[in-house]
């Protein structure tokens, strides 16, 4: 018993980096590796792909990039271009203070003009086609925008204000050679409507999971709406509570079922982006019918997989599965205290 609680608090240990001198981010305490795990090159129907040039395990740090360009974007609206009209004041100011080789390597960048745009406004293009939301702002990372989508992408990625960088992390194992990938849209929607989402980039995704034969893509289609489904009906479910009528623990045993299901169709997809929401939720689903063990467990995988973002458990969503998990541990231990007296 005692043996199992102390396994499981180990896992709370900060993980250890490994410094050396290909340490290659500077005036900062994070040691990151080499920047030689990827080369950009021609991609077929794609112009330029980042590649990787050795193996890359779950939780490397791929790519750790300042914004080139950093502007504060009019009011986001999910789905929905920028209207960066209103700021090209502020993005044209920003490109201007570049030095001739950042203007470059920005103006090398995609860029997709509508037909309503001016065929010579293409610096508003390329920040609309390659910039990614940093908290309320909007940047421009000329590095980052050279990985190509998949609706079944190989990196996740987050902003680190304190860094005041965007980091791309491998959230699976990547193969030497093997073509790395973000995505540009949320997951859980059809091939249908991922397509028309991408417009505003100009491509047709022709990724793994969108060339599936049509009965597998239907099937995929299937399974990603109904985890969207899934995901804002357990979110009302998301307490601690355990329920008291035996109609309401019946349920409850129902949702932790359907939560094991959510997390195997998460995985089947290959949606690493949701991992740790599915494993809350698995976390959560099996505590309300106090059903310990795994309930400590999902929360634990939860934290772990949080970790690959967040090393240190600095976020609230890691410290808060942290926390759960703890929690859990003690529920575990004292239901095994518990049957070590009957």
């Amino acid at each position: 018993m005692l043996t199992i609680v102390a396994l499981l608090s180990t896992l709370f240990a900060s993980p250890a980096i490994s410094c050396s001198d290909s340490s290659w981010i500077t005036n900062s305490q994070l040691c990151l590796g080499s920047p030689q795990v990827w080369e950009a090159r021609p991609s077929p129907g794609k112009g330029i792909g980042v590649y990787a040039t050795r193996v890359i395990e779950p939780g490397d740090t791929i790519l750790s990039e300042p914004a080139m360009i950093h502007i504060t974007p009019p009011e986001f609206r999910d789905g929905v271009p920028y209207l960066l009209g209103d700021i090209n004041t502020l993005l044209q100011s920003s490109f201007d203070a570049l030095s001739p080789q950042q203007k470059a390597e920005v103006m090398s960048l995609h860029a997709h003009m509508s037909p309503t745009e001016d065929a010579n406004d293409t610096l508003m293009a390329i920040m609309r086609s390659n910039a990614y939301t940093t908290g309320n702002s909007l940047g421009l990372f000329p590095k980052g925008a050279r990985i190509n989508h998949s609706c079944r992408p190989s990196t996740s990625q987050y902003w680190n204000p304190q860094l005041g960088r965007r980091i791309v992390y491998a959230n699976r194992r990547i193969e030497e050679g093997e073509e790395i990938s973000a995505t540009y849209i949320p997951l859980l929607y059809s091939h249908k409507a991922r397509q028309r989402r991408l417009d505003q980039y100009g491509f047709k995704c022709t990724c793994e999971a969108c060339a599936l034969e049509h009965g597998a893509r239907q099937a995929s289609d299937q399974r990603r709406q109904d985890l969207q489904k899934a995901f804002a009906a357990f979110e009302p479910q998301l307490t601690l509570s355990v329920p008291q009528s035996v109609a309401g623990k019946r349920k409850a045993r129902k949702r932790a079922e359907a939560s094991v299901q959510l997390v195997e169709q998460l995985e089947e997809e290959g949606l690493a982006d949701y991992y740790v929401k599915a494993y809350h939720i698995a976390a959560i689903a099996h505590a309300k019918i106090e059903d310990w063990k795994p309930a400590t467990l999902w929360a634990n995988k939860g934290f772990e997989t949080s970790l690959l973002a967040d090393p240190n458990a600095l976020s609230a969503g890691a410290r808060e599965l942290q926390a759960l998990t703890n929690h859990l541990i003690i529920k575990w231990n004292a239901e095994l205290r518990e049957n070590a007296t009957r």
